[in-house]
């Protein structure tokens, strides 16, 4: 038993969760981006800490036997006089247990700036509890300055004390309560022109981004909901049977993901794991390629 008041919470938010169906409103959402004071961000910079590569028919049932890159992405939401992290990268130690075995690219110089990225910010959130997505704030040396500023829900808390994706990543209560650690019932703004948004599905804490700049331009980070954009445009689901998810909530998303992208292009949605749209934002210009210290 884990006497702290967030474990508690983060029990009564997935109960909450099992009786609810999902659905998200795009409205209310841009509303809310729209309450919180100041500018909204002026840029988003995207740069990959290291990759994997998987055969697609892992990202969508179905598909091809070819490999494909998956991208270990951590955006810079850059502010007039800040910025904010989205993802926080991982250590080579974290990286190698997604390998099996196999070596696979890792990028330090740029997981470094990560780091320093994490410790200079206003604050830092993570899409959902896993290691390529949390490490950064947990396995770091830098743990006290990065912390006190980094936001996670009373479930990504709970999931790294009860039930950590890796060994690596498990930590006390008493250390978990060190972050800012906070809940909200189905979207709440964090900043000026930043909406997180409940989804869970893939893990128990997962939450999509949705994220409007000063120029207009809306961006719909949607963690591991999809690992491919190729999943949202055909509505299919993962063929990864190391993961646990539940099915129907992904299916859920999935179709909410496909309208939009059919009835909004204004929003760009990002897939946290596709290396091939990656590149094609950087080469729009809807990223930046480096993160800005």
């Amino acid at each position: 038993m884990h006497d702290v008041s967030f474990i508690s919470v983060a029990e009564a938010a997935m109960a909450q969760r099992i009786r609810r169906p999902w659905t998200p409103d795009l409205a209310g959402i841009r509303a809310a981006a729209r309450m919180m004071p100041g500018r909204r961000p002026k840029r988003i910079n995207a740069v990959k800490v290291a990759e994997s590569h998987r055969p697609m028919s892992v990202a969508i049932e179905g598909g091809p036997d070819t490999t494909t890159v998956f991208a270990r992405t951590v955006y810079q939401v850059v502010y007039e006089d800040g910025h904010v992290m989205l993802e926080a990268g991982m250590d080579k130690e974290i990286h190698a247990t997604f390998g099996k075995g196999k070596e696979e690219p890792y990028y330090e110089d740029e997981n470094a700036r990560v780091q320093e990225a994490l410790r200079t910010s206003v604050f830092n959130l993570v899409t959902h509890e896993h290691g390529d997505h949390i490490a950064g704030v947990v396995r770091t040396d830098f743990f006290d300055e990065i912390a006190p500023k980094t936001l996670l829900t009373a479930v990504q808390a709970w999931a790294l004390v009860v039930q950590p994706q890796r060994p690596q990543l498990e930590i006390s209560a008493e250390t978990a309560a060190r972050y800012r650690i906070f809940d909200y019932e189905d979207y709440l703004p964090v900043a000026a022109g930043m909406v997180v948004i409940k989804s869970a599905g893939h893990t128990p804490g997962s939450q999509m981004v949705y994220v409007e700049t000063e120029a207009g331009k809306e961006f719909l980070f949607i963690g591991d909901c999809a690992w491919h954009m190729q999943g949202i445009l055909e509505c299919k689901q993962k063929n990864a049977p190391w993961i646990d998810e539940d099915r129907e909530s992904i299916m859920e998303q999935l179709q909410w993901l496909n309208g939009i992208h059919g009835s909004e292009p204004n929003i760009a949605i990002v897939a946290g794991h596709d290396d091939d749209q990656l590149a094609e934002y950087h080469a729009a210009a809807l990223f930046g390629s480096d993160i800005e210290l």
